[in-house]
């Protein structure tokens, strides 16, 4: 698949982007020069004119991946899958047992309770991760491409809007069972038939998962409908007992993705001035394309995508920037921080023997590195016989 080249002027600003050929020409005849290997982008070394076409970013807003795509009138110029860190609410758990732990060695401090404020347009700092990394995105694809339009995808469908199209302000906060039997509810979540057996033109009851004698609520999540001898059959079991996982499964069914998407999908339309769009008409637009369920295609979708010439993806991760950190002794505890940073880390892009490679770790107090797939397996050198090409850090962006 076709693989373009990024163009920055001679002032930094991005330009349109252009073929792999015409970037080699450019580089041979010293009219540019490298800035970045991933992507591969140059930079005009002369003065040229900044007429730039219309290009329009997609972005499928997501929990563990963001999907992005954006494209011209006729190309594709850039797609991919950013897949976030699913190690930072661990790292904030480790966090706060240090500090617990060193605010219990230190007893003499007053208490500083009412000193806890939390200012408007708090997020918890797992949540404001994720904000963050939607905004730094595409502020690193902005200085790739020159972006004037953006559309993101907030939900999958605003379920009250199509229940009453004239639904505004406070009418949102009087949720889905306002004016609503419970009973009917459950009787239409659940296809009007026994979550069992699967019976139907029989009484039908409002049945417990998990029962209450056994810390079961009473929230809609957790009830279901059965018929009465199913219900009987039942007792006092959770549904798992009875042998149905998969009742059980949707009721334990986590809603920590939707919670957090729902809290900074707003805020990113807002902070990113973009257009939004919902699922259902992103599914809609891809299905009539024929293409599969994938992060990249529904970012093309939103963009706005149909019969451009599509580009290779790209597959981009998170490293953290950490420029310290906690040594492991041979026992396996972590006393002390190590604070002095080693020359190469792990993701750093080095050369070696002509050939450029990817450091997966380092060791012998960082005098020596282990390089990845060097002649098919993992090799060990002295960092004197490498070169430093890039430093690992923030967003890397490899080729699928």
């Amino acid at each position: 698949m076709r693989v373009p080249i990024y163009v920055l002027n001679i002032r930094g600003q991005p330009l349109m982007p252009t073929t792999q050929h015409n970037g080699k020409k450019l580089l041979q005849e010293g009219k540019a020069h490298v800035v970045q290997r991933c992507p591969f982008t140059i930079q005009l070394n002369y003065a040229t004119g900044e007429a730039i076409q219309l290009i329009k970013l997609g972005v499928d807003i997501g929990f563990t991946e963001i999907g992005f795509s954006a494209k011209t009138d006729t190309l594709e110029v850039i797609s991919g899958t950013l897949s976030l860190r699913k190690d930072v609410s661990d790292k904030l758990e480790e966090k706060r047992r240090y500090r617990r732990n060193r605010r219990g060695r230190l007893g003499y401090r007053p208490p500083r309770f009412d000193n806890r404020t939390r200012p408007e347009g708090w997020l918890a700092s797992s949540i404001q991760h994720k904000h963050d990394s939607h905004i730094r995105l595409v502020e690193t694809l902005a200085t790739l491409l020159p972006i004037p339009f953006r559309k993101v995808e907030v939900a999958n469908f605003d379920t009250q809007k199509m229940q009453n199209p004239e639904i505004t302000g406070v009418a949102y906060q009087q949720g889905t069972l306002q004016g609503y039997e419970v009973r009917e509810y459950l009787l239409e979540k659940w296809g009007r038939k026994c979550a069992y057996c699967s019976k139907i033109n029989m009484p039908l009851e409002v049945e417990h998962i998990v029962p209450k004698s056994r810390g079961g609520t009473d929230r809609v999540s957790n009830l279901t409908i059965a018929c009465r001898n199913c219900n009987l059959k039942k007792g006092d079991k959770t549904a798992e007992e009875c042998g149905y996982p998969d009742i059980q499964m949707q009721a334990n069914k986590s809603l920590k993705a939707a919670a957090c998407i729902n809290n900074i999908r707003w805020r990113l339309v807002k902070q990113l001035d973009a257009e939004y769009t919902y699922g259902y008409v992103t599914k809609y637009q891809r299905n009539k394309l024929g293409l599969e369920k994938s992060h990249v295609n529904d970012a093309f979708v939103i963009a706005g995508g149909t019969t451009q010439e599509r580009c290779r993806p790209y597959e981009v991760v998170q490293v953290r920037r950490n420029t310290r950190s906690l040594q492991l002794n041979r026992k396996g505890f972590k006393p002390s921080i190590r604070r002095q940073r080693y020359p190469l880390q792990p993701y750093d892009l080095v050369n070696f023997e002509g050939r450029t490679y990817r450091v997966k770790g380092t060791h012998c107090l960082g005098k020596r590195v282990i390089l990845k797939n060097v002649n098919g397996k993992d090799k060990s050198v002295s960092i004197k016989k490498v070169e430093l090409v890039k430093y690992g850090k923030g967003l890397l962006f490899n080729l699928c």
